[in-house]
């Protein structure tokens, strides 16, 4: 999709709160993607073990059907932007709406292991369509006064998708008096956690009627009346309208398509701010976030809690997540970037070494020693909490803003691929790592919280208050 950080030479929009409360409602319909990218992302988390018992696979196995959905999550980011430009963002909205919808339903009623893993991967081609539509979409809408809050909406919407996807899993699960294969209604409580997702799938889908067109697709095939149409709706009838058009389509008409040519240079085959960027990418993932909500029911169980308690505190991790996400919103134009990468860096290493070292007991009747379990627990929740305050928002936020003008998609492109690259691997390992040694594992991640430290003093510049143009 094409970049949306140019600007016309004529000045920027001005701002209408009249018009607010309709861009709200227009941001908060297109930011449910990122409700549905959350609740797809975390649902799997309560059917683990039930998957792994009703077809009998170990743990490679069961990691790669976890998994395969972010190969469909990387082919969907990396397609989106330009199916967007030739159809428009709303009909991409749709057709994510339907995948989401028919992986739903797939996931819940498969054949066997080979056509669920393929659900999978259609939910996770909506899962990256989603993720890139979202915030352009927001972004191309939204009146300049309030473009940096009304995309948050995107972040925030992801974190309550995680939260809302556990609580109805927990739900489900006492509905099946506590077992992930207890039968209601005729399906085992592991196939409902899968297809409830059907239900948000079709609100997303119905609000994409209820929401214009962007005004910058309009104008890129002509159809400025509809885009004076969209302008009017947002910013108001107050605007020189024809104005706003000129500069939109000057800027469209005026931007560098950049390629991965562009990013060429440097010692190592790459411009030095684009390893930057992949860095940040890749240390996002490697701390291991992503067990959390993908394993945290597994986790606990393995360590003797009872299901429904697990599913619980899987729960509990999901809210602290968007308390930890609303501190980030706060903060991050207040201290700065680095401050807060920093601090959370910090934060996340202690809290992932107590957890090394809480899992490194003996298992007695096959739990945790008292003392343990409780710190291994509030350890899980203070890492949560320092990722999702830091880095959980941060990162996004570098990737926005570091990259020049010239190389910015390419280069934002490249660090995303990496992103869902270091996911899978931390998600496709985890079951072998645990069956091998679960404290050993933590220990990994403990390592690269405490390399993301430097990383972020050495490599990493601050963008707090820079104009985009400075970036170079």
């Amino acid at each position: 999709m094409t970049s949306t950080s140019n600007q016309a030479p004529t000045g920027g929009r001005a701002a209408h709160p009249e018009h607010l409360g309709r861009v709200i409602f227009i941001a908060a319909s297109a930011a449910m993607g990122g409700f549905l990218f959350g609740y797809d992302s975390a649902v799997i988390n309560g059917a683990v073990e039930a998957i792994r018992d009703r077809y009998g696979i170990g743990s490679a196995t069961l990691a790669q059907v976890i998994a395969i959905a972010l190969i469909g999550c990387a082919i969907g980011a990396a397609t989106a932007g330009r199916i967007a430009d030739r159809i428009g963002r709303i009909r991409c909205m749709r057709i994510a709406s339907v995948l989401f919808a028919v992986s739903a339903l797939g996931s819940a009623l498969p054949f066997a292991l080979w056509d669920l893993a393929i659900w999978r991967i259609v939910g996770g081609f909506a899962i990256g369509m989603a993720s890139v539509i979202g915030p352009a979409y927001i972004a191309e809408v939204a009146p300049a006064a309030y473009r940096g809050r009304l995309g948050s909406f995107q972040q925030a919407a992801i974190v309550t998708g995680i939260a809302v996807s556990q609580l109805v899993n927990w739900g489900i699960l006492d509905l099946a008096g506590g077992k992930q294969r207890g039968v209601i209604g005729g399906l085992e409580a592991w196939q409902w956690m899968l297809g409830v997702m059907v239900v948000p799938a079709v609100v997303y889908g119905l609000l994409s009627f209820a929401i214009p067109e962007s005004p910058r697709y309009l104008i890129s095939i002509a159809e400025y009346s509809r885009a004076k149409e969209v302008l009017a709706e947002v910013e108001g009838h107050e605007v020189d309208l024809d104005q706003r058009v000129l500069e939109i389509e000057y800027a469209v008409r005026s931007e560098h398509r950049s390629t991965f040519r562009d990013l060429r240079g440097g010692r190592f085959g790459l411009l030095p701010i684009v390893w930057v960027g992949i860095g940040l990418s890749v240390f996002q993932q490697l701390v291991g976030i992503n067990v959390v909500f993908y394993y945290s029911a597994t986790l606990w169980q393995s360590v003797g809690i009872d299901p429904s308690a697990s599913f619980l505190y899987s729960f509990t991790s999901s809210i602290i997540n968007i308390i930890g996400t609303v501190i980030a919103m706060l903060l991050v134009d207040r201290i700065g970037r680095k401050p807060l990468a920093l601090i959370g860096s910090t934060g996340m290493a202690l809290a992932l070494a107590l957890e090394a070292w809480a899992f490194n007991a003996e298992l007695v009747n096959g739990r945790l020693p008292h003392t343990n379990g409780l710190v291994a627990l509030i350890a899980a929740h203070v890492f949560v909490l320092f990722f999702a305050l830091s880095w959980g928002v941060i990162v996004w936020v570098l990737l926005g803003e570091m990259f020049p003008n010239r190389i910015r998609a390419a280069a934002l492109g490249v660090a995303a691929s990496a992103q869902w690259v270091a996911n899978w691997a931390i998600t496709a390992s985890f079951p072998s790592l645990a069956d091998w040694n679960l404290s050993g594992t933590y220990v990994i991640y403990t390592a690269f919280a405490v390399l993301s430290i430097p990383f972020v003093l050495f490599c990493v510049r601050e963008t707090k208050g820079k104009a985009l143009e400075e970036m170079g």
